[in-house]
């Protein structure tokens, strides 16, 4: 069966591992190797189970420690167009590298990118189908919810969706105005009551387990995204009936969704 494991998840660092042991994918690669290899070894994974990196956006909390990774276990790396080459470009590549395109099948695991709003060069989503016939999509660093992102996710088995920020623990924080503008802009990141409107949409259309991910250590708390999301879903669906519901660890703890 296939199986989630998300290994860093802030704005200090971000990566997930999608499969099993014996072989799967990487969503970013935000920690450096060191940090990375532990993480996968602390889940019984052996990094050389790692067949490719994707990566969703130029941003260093996602490649951070891409370059170290994909030399030392000589791993594939996909991006869309754009990041790609802002990642050849400022030498973040040793190996093979290509564009995302229209797909990429590895080992089973076809995985293809959708567009995210997001401050940088060419963010995107993925959305991965594994060799076991189940659908999950990677979703964090976006200002708000596209009809496109609404499409890809839907009808997923299991989606891991940004809720990086409360809006008044923002707004009332020690951020400079500027950056406070930023987070909150089209552009910026997902706040906690849209995340939730978002994952009421997918629940009503069927997806059965939800990742809360990419929450921000300054803005938000696991408990405030967590009781926002509950509030918003009301009465309407009963947890661990209807759903399950997970809040991804800022660095890993072992946590591993099956779905």
């Amino acid at each position: 069966m296939a199986r989630i494991y998300p290994l860093f998840s802030s704005s200090s660092g971000n990566s997930h591992f999608i499969g099993t042991p014996e072989g799967g994918i990487l969503i970013d690669a935000g920690a450096s190797c060191k940090r990375l290899v532990y993480a996968l070894r602390q889940n019984g994974i052996p990094p050389e189970a790692v067949r490719a990196v994707f990566i969703t956006h130029d941003h260093s909390d996602h490649i951070g420690g891409l370059k170290v990774f994909s030399k030392s276990f000589n791993t594939p790396v996909f991006a869309s167009a754009g990041t790609l080459g802002f990642l050849k470009d400022h030498d973040f590549i040793c190996g093979a590298a290509k564009e995302i395109g229209s797909g990429a099948d590895i080992d089973g695991f076809f995985v293809t990118a959708f567009k995210t709003p997001h401050d940088a060069v060419d963010s995107v989503g993925y959305k991965i189908h594994t060799p076991d016939g189940k659908v999950c999509c990677v979703c964090t660093d976006l200002g708000y919810v596209s009809d496109e992102i609404d499409r890809e996710l839907s009808g997923s088995d299991l989606v891991l969706l940004e809720s990086n920020y409360d809006e008044s623990m923002l707004r009332n924080g020690s951020y400079p105005y500027p950056l406070k503008q930023r987070i909150a802009s089209k552009f910026g990141h997902l706040s906690n009551s849209d995340s939730a409107k978002e994952v009421k949409r997918l629940i009503s259309g069927g997806t059965r387990r939800i990742i809360l991910g990419h929450l921000s250590r300054e803005n938000n708390t696991p408990r405030i995204a967590e009781n926002t999301l509950l509030r918003t879903l009301g009465g309407d669906f009963v947890r661990n009936r209807d759903y399950m519901l997970y809040i991804a660890p800022v660095e890993t703890s072992g946590l591993e969704v099956v779905f």
